[in-house]
């Protein structure tokens, strides 16, 4: 062992714990975290100060990218030239930076993920506001660093004109932190620094309302905020992204699903490979064919559906399966005094005005000594000038400039620098012209050295310079929200943002759905002649109910699977009395190869006593019968819920709201029809199955409808598959109890066929009868005599030989709601209550049964 060498016997393990806390500090600051002063990590940074010191700013000619590449490896970046380019491409792609910050000029890679030319073939240049991040960068607004060999100095920061980080965001994995802040609109964010500058003490749902969301250079559509406002309030969150998509019908009557702008960092090419290859194994069904058809005018992705297919449930299975649908986790972690911190949007906001205000005062410090020096020689120049013969002589007299420089400081009182000046002057400014010249430079320098220095004692001023930068580069660079923004049923402000209005809700026999304003149907006396209504979207189509209902009620759809799925008035397609609607399938998440049985007005769910003392009462084909308070529905999910458990080989038939205290009627197949109270049924939890409402006559009966009687004056209707049918009245069906085998309501024969509806009617009513051939016929209620319960009826039509009734329905008459009221014509505080919709002469309730049903 050599006399001089020691060895140091240490602890591995403390060894290696110092040495990974010097490596993970020196990813952390130095290569993965941004810096929020300029929302730059080092490789950024250098790579547009390696491209300013190359002089390749945006009104300059492009030079090649490796030759910047090396400018920024020689000079800053001690690392793989790929790390350089890469971080160069990325700065220069519009689909990945909200505003870029190089302007590239060739192959820089794809949406699709292509990579980029070879650094050999491209060339760039910086864009027009890289150049506001590196303004005043000479005035000793920032400090310098030594470069990795200390040869060179290079910004520790940038000036940044305008809050970076938020703008464009970024994306970074440390070593035991990561950062992946989302970008914003360059607009909103100016607005929301200057309310900010405005008001030091402002909420973060007041800087919300300039701040809305992040804004994604792919576009897309926001889809919920409650990820977005927790991203705002505490730094993390997580938002999802949408693609923008519309349904469109071809000329042949296809439907196809657009795709114009998919959800920020999803690789297009490898999105619609997965898409294809979940259509192939069947996982995804309804799509005939998948095209690209994206050009230079844009992204555009073709879904073409098979005809069978319902496009809004195929586009949720997209959103489901594919990328179509993403969700970015942002989590605002950046460094603040060299240290990482998790931000919220106004930490962000205040550490960037914080640093601005430094920038502009270092700013006004250099330019006011550089002024003052300025002025310094021009008070010499001027000297000079008024003694010019004088001073003429002396350096003349003087043998060398070093005796003419002193004779002058000794002579006038000058300072060095002064004397200097004087004898580097060229003859031409002895003019009298150019002495002009001097004394106005001096003047205006004065003035500017004032200026300074009022900045400089004034916070107040420096804040208004900070404001009025935020404001030129808002008008230079500002522009429209990309990514729109889609409220969810868990976003209270939406609802808060739409006015509660009585609309026109009708829902055809098709299961076509549209609101229409309570305007359009105007006030008209009776016995008029009515006006158009609804087109119907098919031949055979008609409207088959008709109600009132607010724009924050709620409409409960129920599947006959037993689903329930809720939908707001307001999110029913607007449209005019003789618009088709939209398929009710195309509003809810339904599965395919299930079917809505019926559809529920509730007037609020947020009411304890409504929603407590009112219940609904579900009837399956088995004769299961269930009640359930209202309240266990009240709490609405965009997926639905299981509303009731249905046994298998039954389905849910008919549901209906009711008050506790109605009478329930339930008729078979087999023409027996059960009356009871509804207090015998006992009220169960949202799950339960229910209880034995009616007991079939055999294997093959089954339960064809369900009536709950709350008015009086209703008629029992029943109709038998071979057309015959009649009304009766209520009291021809005593009161059982519930679960027995009820009482003939028809005399079923070989003649009559087995029963095939049962409902509650009025004289005003007018029925559908559908055949099994499709040819359908409307009649009028009050053609229909009532007679006797045990007879077979009337033959309410003629069938060809072999043709049955497939369903009878009841049609809410549009004309009906001729007569309610313009809602301009009702007190202002005044809202439609039930008993102002209804016909004094008939009695007829003009806001429809609470219950809509197929049956």
């Amino acid at each position: 062992m050599a006399e001089n060498e020691r060895i140091i016997p240490i602890n591995i393990e403390d060894e290696m714990r110092g040495a990974y806390i010097d490596y993970s500090m020196s990813v952390i600051i130095s290569r993965a975290l941004p810096d929020v002063r300029d929302g730059l990590k080092p490789v950024h940074r250098r790579v547009l100060y390696g491209m300013s010191e190359l002089g390749v700013s945006y009104n300059k000619a492009y030079k090649k990218s490796a030759r910047i590449v090396g400018e920024v490896l020689g000079k800053y970046h001690p690392h793989g030239d790929s790390s350089v380019y890469d971080t160069m491409v990325r700065m220069a792609q519009p689909w990945s930076l909200r505003y870029p910050l190089v302007d590239g000029q060739g192959n820089f890679g794809s949406i699709d993920g292509d990579s980029p030319a070879a650094m050999r073939y491209t060339e760039a240049r910086l864009k027009r506001i890289a150049d506001e991040l590196l303004a005043d960068l000479e005035k000793n607004t920032v400090d310098f660093v030594p470069n990795f060999d200390d040869s060179l100095k290079e910004p520790s920061v940038f000036p940044a004109k305008f809050p970076n980080l938020l703008v464009n965001g970024t994306s970074g994995i440390a070593v035991g932190m990561a950062t992946n802040m989302a970008p914003h609109n360059l607009t909103e964010v100016v607005n929301g620094t200057i309310a900010y500058i405005d008001d030091p003490e402002i909420s973060i749902a007041d800087l919300m309302k300039y701040i809305t969301a992040p804004d994604f250079p792919t576009g897309g559509i926001i889809y919920g905020y409650d990820g977005v406002k927790n991203a705002f309030e505490t730094g993390r969150g997580r938002v999802i992204v949408r693609a923008r998509a519309v349904i469109e019908t071809t000329k042949t009557g296809k439907d196809q699903i657009i795709v114009t702008e998919i959800p920020y960092m999803v690789n297009k090419a490898a999105m619609i490979e997965k898409t294809a290859g979940l259509i192939n194994e069947k996982k995804i069904e309804g799509i005939s064919d998948l095209r690209d058809e994206s050009d230079r005018d844009g992204l555009r992705i073709v879904y073409d559906l098979k005809r069978d297919a319902v496009a809004n449930v195929v586009l949720n299975n997209l959103f489901k399966y594919t990328a179509l649908q993403s969700s970015f986790g942002v989590n605002n972690v950046a460094l603040v005094g060299g240290r990482p911190m998790t931000l919220n949007l106004k930490d962000l906001i205040k550490h960037f005005v914080v640093h601005r205000h430094e920038v502009v005062i270092r700013r006004t410090q250099y330019e006011l000594e550089e002024a003052r020096k300025r002025a310094h020689i021009l008070e010499g120049l001027l000297i000079a000038l008024d003694n010019l013969d004088e001073v003429i002589n002396l350096i003349r007299a003087s043998r060398d400039p070093e005796i003419a420089r002193t004779g002058l400081i000794e002579r006038f009182q000058l300072s060095d620098i002064q004397a200097r000046a004087i004898l580097e002057m060229r003859l031409q400014r002895l003019t009298g012209l150019e002495r002009d010249k001097i004394q106005k430079e001096y003047d205006e320098l004065m003035k500017l050295i004032d200026y300074l220095t009022e900045v400089l004692a004034d916070e107040g001023l420096r804040m208004n310079i900070i404001k009025q930068e935020l404001i030129d580069i808002r008008e230079r660079y500002g522009d429209e929200r990309r990514t729109a923004i889609e409220m969810v049923s868990s976003d209270i402000s939406l609802e808060d943002m739409i006015p509660d209005e009585n609309m026109v809700i009708t829902i055809s026999h098709e299961g076509y759905v549209k609101r229409t304003a309570l305007t359009e149907y105007r006030s008209q006396s009776r016995g008029g002649v009515g006006s158009r209504g609804a087109a119907a979207g098919k031949q055979d189509d008609f409207t088959e109910h008709l109600f009132i209902a607010s724009t924050h009620n709620y409409l409960l759809i129920f599947t006959e699977s037993g689903r329930v799925f809720w939908l707001k008035v307001y999110e029913v397609p607007e449209g005019g009395k003789t618009t088709k609607g939209r398929a009710i399938q195309n509003l809810i998440n339904i599965e395919k190869d299930d079917k809505v049985r019926a559809v529920i007005n509730v007037h609020g769910l947020k009411n304890p006593d409504y929603v407590i003392n009112n219940y609904l009462v579900f009837c399956t084909e088995q004769g299961t019968i269930k009640k359930t308070p209202l309240e266990a529905y009240s709490r609405p999910r965009a997926t639905g819920i299981q509303a009731i458990t249905i046994n298998e080989g039954d389905r849910l038939l008919d549901v209906q709201l009711t008050n506790g205290a109605n009478d329930i009627i339930i008729a078979l197949k087999s023409g027996r029809a059960v009356r009871f109270p509804e207090e015998k049924v006992r009220t169960m939890g949202r799950t339960a199955a229910g209880v034995r409402g009616i007991t079939l006559a055999g294997p093959d009966d089954k339960v064809v409808g369900m009536v709950c009687v709350h008015n009086p004056d209703t008629n029992l209707l029943v109709v038998s598959e071979k057309g015959f049918g009649k009304r009766s009245l209520l009291e021809e069906y005593r009161i059982t109890n519930r679960g027995g085998k009820g009482v003939k309501t028809l005399n079923v024969t070989e003649k009559t066929g087995h029963l095939v509806a049962i409902m509650g009617v009025i004289d005003t009513d007018d029925l559908m009868i559908i055949n099994k051939s499709g040819i359908s016929i409307r009649l009028r209620v009050a053609d229909l005599r009532v007679i006797g319960r045990v007879s077979q009826g009337v033959r309410l039509l003629r069938l060809n030989e072999g043709d049955e009734i497939s369903s009878v329905a009841k049609i809410e008459v549009e004309d009906k709601a001729e007569v309610i009221l313009n809602e301009s014509e009702l007190p202002l505080d005044e809202t439609l209550n039930p008993e102002d919709l209804i016909d004094p002469e008939t009695a007829t309730d003009l806001t429809g049964p609470e219950t809509i049903s197929e049956n």
